[in-house]
């Protein structure tokens, strides 16, 4: 399936794009373009692949994704189902530098220019911040093209900008560099691949294949266009699985350990400590008491 980047049309009138989205799952794949780009998920769940990071992402996640930072949106298998009556709703907005025009370079506006420059990492926004931008979006949706709409994303930059450290996290470790229609394509491939096997035995071999490529020459080309080893990208994937499914079941740490295609239990535990800094237990442990 060949990979297609995403182009939001823009309105007459407007300097930027203001989607509502509806789908039955996320159909947008591996891509980047040169817009910076806010996410508001209102509806669903799954993983979310950005620069060189792989998380869960649930109702309520806001991200900030700088120009050509690649990331996808994929959810969870049962939202694949024909019948399985789930929605995946987001408020997506598209900009550029010139959307805000000679604003930009104003004195009162350099707090809004160094967080545009951190988003090449991609942000994210939680707490009180994520309480107050979710509305505002809200209000761009509802809005027609014209300055009211365009004071609005000023006030969403602006909340962005000024809120506190610990509501905003640098989301990728590093910048990726560009890709061109061979690299979607190929990745892509492999990432619809993971998504729906990686519960099963994955040869590094397998996924190359996918990608027309030698083991050893994918090995290389994986590394250098996500900065993860290929081991290491499908580790993080079993495990993030792992603790959506500690989170929201009852099953036993055993039974979620071979479930998300590990063999053996010392094996997933050591690994869940290394990402979440606890064991499976703990972690079950910690979630429910936050849920209480």
């Amino acid at each position: 399936m060949k990979a297609m980047l995403e182009h939001l049309p823009r309105e007459v009138g407007a300097s930027f794009v203001v989607c509502d989205f509806d789908y039955a799952y996320y159909p947008t794949p591996w891509h980047y373009h040169p817009e910076y780009e806010i996410v508001w998920v209102t509806e669903s769940t799954g993983t979310r692949y950005l620069g060189d990071n792989i998380s869960r992402f649930q109702t309520g996640d806001l991200v900030l994704i700088g120009p050509d930072l690649p990331h996808m949106y994929r959810n969870d298998e049962h939202y694949y189902r024909l019948d399985s009556g789930l929605r995946a709703k987001s408020v997506v907005v598209h900009f550029l530098e010139q959307s805000l025009g000679e604003t930009l370079q104003l004195p009162e506006m350099a707090p809004v220019r160094k967080m545009l420059q951190h988003s090449k990492y991609g942000l994210e926004f939680t707490g009180k911040a994520n309480a107050q931008i979710g509305p505002l979006l809200q209000q761009l949706v509802a809005l027609p093209p014209g300055l009211e709409r365009w004071l609005v994303l000023m006030n969403v930059l602006s909340t962005m900008a000024t809120c506190k450290t610990t509501e905003c996290r640098t989301i990728s470790s590093s910048g990726m560099m560009e890709l061109h229609e061979t690299d979607e394509e190929r990745l892509h491939e492999v990432f619809t691949y993971l998504g729906e096997h990686f519960t099963g035995a994955i040869s590094l071999e397998q996924a190359a294949a996918l990608a027309n490529m030698t083991p050893s020459a994918f090995s290389r080309y994986f590394k250098y266009r996500t900065r993860k080893t290929f081991s290491s990208f499908l580790l993080e994937l079993r495990i993030g699985h792992a603790a959506k499914l500690l989170m929201q079941t009852e099953r036993r740490v055993g039974e979620v350990c071979y479930e998300c295609g590990f063999n053996n239990l010392s094996n997933f535990n050591r690994h869940f400590k290394t990402i979440y800094n606890m064991q499976p237990r703990e972690f079950r442990k910690q979630i429910n008491a936050l849920q209480k």
